[in-house]
């Protein structure tokens, strides 16, 4: 009978799946049935300041706003306040524990989320999954935008973050980048985010330290 090449999964005894070359089944010796990742995407349309006669609301990102219409006239389109930030830490922390995400609990469609407080997505993505058992790792996250700079802005930001979150601001950052004038975010028609959330089962890291 011919070796399995290295790194193929070969049938274990007893109905185990086995990596051949790794030694142990797959997942035995690793932390991974106590940790869930999860990635969040968002994107949302910019528009002149709904003050200016156009559709986009306050620049609002991680809570804080970034502008108003004497420094950026340009804001996101959407029903709830647009913080396309929280949007995106939501979908990452319920997905990484497979949850509805945000566009199923919070429907643009519900006239409730009309001019909503994103905040208010993401403490209800946290409770759920303390409710599972799970609680906050650390957060990477990455705003795209062209302008207005988020540098200025980032210390209150992940304030608010570690405030909603429950960690420590060891575990949370934020990076803001431009598009460098290529496509809709780099010619200043959209803004988007990236977010990449670890959790814990509730307690874990606990008794690590024990």
């Amino acid at each position: 009978m011919p070796r399995p090449l290295a790194g193929s999964v070969t049938p274990a005894r007893h109905g185990r799946t086995r990596e051949a070359g790794v030694g142990g089944a797959m997942g035995e010796g690793l932390e991974g049935p106590g940790v869930r990742i999860g990635h969040g995407y968002d994107l949302h349309r910019l528009d002149r300041l709904r003050s200016l006669g156009g559709q986009g609301r306050a620049m609002i990102v991680g809570g804080v706003v970034l502008a108003g219409a004497a420094e950026f006239d340009r804001g996101p389109v959407a029903r709830s306040d647009g913080d396309v930030l929280y949007h995106a830490v939501t979908d990452a922390i319920l997905g990484a524990v497979g949850l509805p995400d945000i566009g199923q609990l919070f429907p643009d469609s519900d006239e409730a989320n009309e001019g909503r407080d994103s905040e208010e997505f993401l403490g209800e993505a946290v409770r759920r999954v303390r409710a599972a058992g799970w609680e906050g790792g650390n957060l990477d996250a990455t705003v795209i935008l062209q302008r207005p700079k988020l540098s200025p802005h980032k210390g209150r930001i992940r304030t608010n973050l570690c405030r909603l979150l429950g960690v420590g601001p060891e575990r949370v950052n934020v990076k803001g980048k431009t598009h460098e004038g290529v496509d809709a975010v780099g010619e200043g028609r959209a803004v988007e985010a990236h977010a990449v959330v670890v959790l814990v089962r509730g307690g874990s890291r606990a008794r690590r330290r024990g």
